[in-house]
């Protein structure tokens, strides 16, 4: 066998220790016998006591449910009372109140940019309305409704033929009218 080296570090194996060893503690030797004696005692009394309570906690547990099934307070209602409260104590809670407001204000702005908008949306759709270019296809529109109504209203008479002929006529007539400038430029106010 090689010398033991002293130091930090063992160069022999760590053995395993017997677990029965281990769990023998000589506790007796620092406990006298009338230690022992009173510390049995003790724990027969604490023993008899956790038992009584045991009892006495049924007994109150029993008369507990009695009185609820009495008064007619169901696990239901109890479950629904406790929510209530539960969302009574969360809406006064400052968190709840804060986040509260500033929903309020997200809304209340949002609101706003909506009507804004839409305030936008029909003025350009009134700057539009009176542009030349809407202006010159409002007439052409209505010319060609004209002329259709008085085509189709004089066929029977004479010469305005079937509503087919009469509404290729008309869509004729209007491509030759068009007018140079189209819904697509830039809008045009009167001045």
């Amino acid at each position: 066998m090689e010398p033991r080296q002293q130091g930090l570090l063992e160069t022999e194996p760590l053995q395993e220790v017997d677990e029965d060893m281990v769990s023998e503690v000589d506790l007796n030797s620092s406990v006298t016998d009338e230690e022992r004696e009173e510390m049995n005692n003790e724990l027969v009394k604490l023993e008899e006591e956790i038992s009584t309570l045991r009892q006495v906690l049924d007994s109150k547990e029993k008369r507990h449910l009695e009185l609820k099934q009495k008064l007619g307070i169901t696990p239901l209602s109890e479950l629904r009372q406790n929510f209530n409260r539960s969302w009574t104590d969360m809406q006064s809670s400052t968190v709840y109140k804060k986040t509260s407001e500033t929903l309020t204000s997200a809304g209340q702005k949002t609101s706003a940019a909506f009507t804004n908008l839409g305030s936008s949306i029909s003025r350009k759709f009134g700057d539009m309305r009176n542009s030349q270019s809407f202006r010159s296809f409002e007439e052409k529109m209505e010319s060609t409704v004209t002329t259709i109504k008085t085509k189709v209203g004089t066929g029977a008479g004479g010469g305005g033929g079937n509503f087919e002929e009469v509404l290729s006529s008309a869509a004729n007539a209007s491509s030759q009218d068009t007018p140079t400038n189209n819904l697509t430029e830039s809008t045009e106010c009167p001045s």
